[in-house]
């Protein structure tokens, strides 16, 4: 779509996996062209990671989601013609990204510093692990392993439960969203400087970024953050904030005044404790809670807690979201048809331009699908 903020650009991806793919998915959502470089015969490593043992063309299912609305064009980056050709494409190109541990590109000869010689206003945009230096740079990147390493896994659970992982690829999802804006911010400078940039994050990084909270409470009182005995939601959070199981179901309640929620669902053992408390007789707080809400079902408590204006909310499985009208009325479903024609569900760019969603129902590309088409316009770029 022509009018799309970033259409025009092109986008050089050499990603595998989640995060730099993912970051490649929301450029071509906006409207960048966004060309996946890939081995020959074997391509991007995402398309053999099976979920849950769904394949779709051949490929993986998670392949298909992270990227649809891309095209494929395979390199040998061992041999010379391979990198005539890719050299060639990062001369005509806006941006390049990779998510390969230091030292790949450069011993591919594609070094930042390579392309700048090539292409001097080439937004370089690069993924890791851990950072090019110190003693973790050549560990693997991986989700569940960064979560485990940054303390993340202490978050969630309770206080006596082991170090528990959240339940889907954080890390991956968090770098690549903020490549992105490394990425839109170098796009800014060029557009006033005309140079280029080299944008670098890692997913170490990113994790301990995003919990700013605790590194901040922790740097400021020298404590652990403590997980609450009992429906732990956030261990920085005083009662009630946690989910709680009820006659039918599971509620959610978030920063409520503890005198005010006693009244609303008539708790007499709850109408001991002040605001005051709510910290200090945390765990107190929701063992009488917890017993009081599993009474009722989760319909009468949203009745009483909503007419109070509380904050609380219904824990919904996947099934009972997707059949809500507030999940109908977000129009996130993006349909998409493979290039062998079968016919999969995932989910639309969540951002809106000038109050239009954004849909894109070109599919993820087969290996090597556009070679043809770009060694022409290689071939028209070289003479």
């Amino acid at each position: 779509m022509n009018h799309l903020p970033l259409h025009g650009l092109t986008v050089l991806e050499f990603s595998q996996y989640l995060s730099g793919p993912s970051a490649g998915l929301r450029l071509a959502d906006l409207g960048a062209r966004v060309i996946k470089i890939e081995r020959p015969d074997t391509g991007d490593a995402c398309r053999h990671l099976s979920i849950k043992d769904l394949w779709v063309d051949g490929d993986s299912l998670l392949f298909h989601t992270i990227n649809r609305n891309k095209e494929s064009f395979t390199a040998d980056l061992k041999s010379a013609e391979g990198i005539k050709k890719i050299k060639a494409l990062i001369a005509t190109a806006d941006i390049l990204t990779h998510n390969f541990r230091p030292g790949v590109m450069e011993s591919a000869g594609l070094s930042y510093e390579d392309t700048q010689s090539l292409n001097p206003k080439l937004i370089y945009a690069a993924i890791s692990g851990y950072g090019k230096e110190g003693p973790w740079k050549d560990r693997p990147g991986q989700d569940l392993l960064l979560q485990s390493m940054s303390g993340l896994a202490y978050t969630t659970g309770n206080e006596k439960d082991n170090p528990m992982p959240f339940g889907l690829s954080i890390a991956d999802s968090l770098c690549g969203a903020q490549l992105v804006q490394g990425i839109i911010a170098a796009l800014i400078r060029r557009q006033k400087t005309k140079l280029g940039a080299l944008v670098e994050i890692s997913m170490m990084e990113s994790l301990l970024d995003f919990q700013f909270e605790f590194l901040t409470t922790y740097h400021s009182s020298g404590e652990l953050p403590r997980r609450s005995k009992h429906n732990n939601g956030n261990p920085l959070l005083a009662a009630p904030y946690g989910i709680y199981t009820t006659a039918d179901g599971h509620i959610a309640i978030a920063m409520v005044n503890i005198p005010q929620l006693a009244q609303a669902i008539e708790s007499e053992h709850l109408m001991a404790y002040t605001q005051e408390q709510a910290f200090s007789h945390r765990d107190e707080i929701k063992s009488q809670l917890a017993r009081h809400l599993a009474a009722k079902t989760t319909s009468y408590w949203l009745q009483r807690l909503h007419s109070e204006d509380m904050w609380a909310m219904e824990v919904l499985d996947w099934k009972t979201l997707t059949a809500h009208e507030g999940y109908k009325t977000l129009e996130m479903e993006q349909p998409v048809t493979t290039t062998r024609g079968k016919r999969i569900i995932t989910t639309r760019c969540p951002i809106r331009i000038d109050g239009e969603r954004l849909f894109s129902e070109k599919p993820a590309p087969a290996l090597g699908q556009d070679n043809i088409k770009i060694e022409l316009q290689l071939k028209q770029w070289i003479s």
